[in-house]
């Protein structure tokens, strides 16, 4: 058998696989043929990452993976090794197209966005979402934000028994919030989470992570179609607008998706870890509710330190390129481990506590880095600086409604988070 013909046969079984998994999900035959080193950065133990991440990154900060089926991808779980990854557009893309030419999925499975696109379509489309992610354009909705949680925080105060942190709390203020920003209905906020969690978990059953896009891309095509007819106050109708049929409908529903693929999903489940590092630490709940200073390093450390998000976007070499003296070829795929840059020794003194006082040499990566860091780093700032503390004072004598070892996280999901968290208030 030819190089040539073995090659092309290794790959067509390869997009034959990812496929399969595109259609019915990941269960635990299909996990058995993925390398461990692929899943390992994806595993928690409770907050933290797994040992073996730290053994990993010590040994080797970029490690080739070989996929089924003869395709490679490099695991990058450095701190300075991904930011030059995260920061290099020029040597890496995250065009969708190379998705859909190794999973073996349409075009018009592409969620657009931000994203998934590389200059200079990326460069015009940050252009127009920028200014609507300034903090003069934020401020408009901190009252709104605030008022997001002071509700949340009254209802669980008139619920009796244990109440759910993640239902009752982390999930609808980045839900309604992103209503609010985005100008769709407050009715939809049902389906803002089931859209954007269902991508997210691997073990996704027959709503696999690509299903999860098709389905959450038709939703904003008829919301972008409904502000065409009628553009509101919100960032589609603003962008209508002010910009007009320069911005399609695809590229406009593309952009809506992104904002709540970043938005929801992370901020929720951030909300929701950190509101466990409260219970677990009573000192630390007491400075956050007679202390203000405290909150904006509460968030950077909870930030960092639970690294919701565990995985970049994938990238894809441009060429031949050299990261930390390894050498990466042409086309091959690199993941970049958030979770485990964060708790880089070389970037931040990390004994595995949560630490107030912890002060990093440099900026951590749980917004990402370079030209497709989080848009929304900052509202979602301004979310989590409501909560936490409002949280903390309205409800200063919380504690688990369970064992610790009864909390249920979840698994070998890109963003992190635990499935429930019951509450006794009082």
């Amino acid at each position: 058998m030819s190089t040539t013909f073995r090659s092309r046969i290794t790959a067509r079984l390869g997009r034959s696989y990812l496929a399969r998994i595109q259609k019915h999900g990941i269960g635990a035959s299909t996990l058995r043929l993925l390398p461990e080193d692929l899943l390992m950065p994806l595993r928690r133990d409770g907050l933290d990452p797994v040992r073996e991440l730290a053994g990993t990154r010590a040994n080797a900060p970029l490690s080739k993976v070989s996929l089924p089926f003869g395709m490679d991808a490099w695991v990058v779980t450095g701190y300075q090794e991904s930011k030059a990854v995260l920061g290099s557009a020029d040597a890496f893309s995250t065009d969708f197209a190379h998705l859909a030419t190794n999973a073996g999925v349409t075009a018009e499975q592409s969620p657009g966005g931000l994203g998934f696109s590389d200059p200079p379509v990326h460069t015009r489309l940050r252009r127009i979402l920028t200014p609507e992610f300034t903090m003069r354009r934020l401020r408009r909705l901190a009252p709104r934000i605030d008022a997001i949680v002071g509700e949340r925080l009254e209802a669980m105060a008139a619920m009796r028994g244990p109440v759910d942190l993640v239902q009752e709390f982390a999930l609808p203020i980045p839900s309604l919030t992103i209503c609010e920003l985005l100008g769709v209905p407050y009715e939809d906020r049902d389906d803002f989470q089931r859209l954007a969690m269902d991508r997210f978990d691997l073990f996704g059953g027959t709503t696999a992570p690509f299903g999860a896009m098709s389905a959450s891309m038709d939703y904003f095509r008829e919301v972008v179609r409904a502000q065409r007819r009628k553009p509101g106050e919100g960032l589609l109708g603003m962008i209508v607008r002010e910009h007009g049929d320069s911005v399609d409908d695809e590229e406009l529903a593309g952009l809506a998706d992104g904002v709540l693929t970043g938005g929801f999903e992370t901020t929720a489940s951030t909300i929701a870890l950190g509101s466990l590092v409260l219970l677990r630490h009573e000192d630390v709940r007491t400075r956050l509710r007679t202390e203000d200073a405290v909150t904006t390093p509460f968030v950077e450390e909870a930030l960092r330190y639970l690294s919701a998000v565990q995985m970049a976007f994938p990238r894809f070499a441009r060429q031949d390129i050299e990261i930390a003296g390894v050498v990466i070829p042409r086309g091959d795929m690199v993941l970049c481990s958030l979770s485990g840059a964060n708790r880089d020794p070389s970037y931040v003194v990390d004994d595995g506590r949560f630490d107030l006082h912890r002060r990093p040499q440099a900026g951590h990566l749980a917004f990402g880095h370079g030209i497709h860091r989080c848009i929304g780093a900052e509202l979602a700032r301004m979310e989590l600086r409501s909560a936490y503390p409002a949280l903390a004072r309205r409800f200063p004598g919380m504690r688990l409604a369970v064992p610790p070892q009864d909390l249920a996280f979840r698994k070998l999901s890109i963003v992190y988070g635990i499935e429930s968290l019951p509450v006794h208030l009082r």
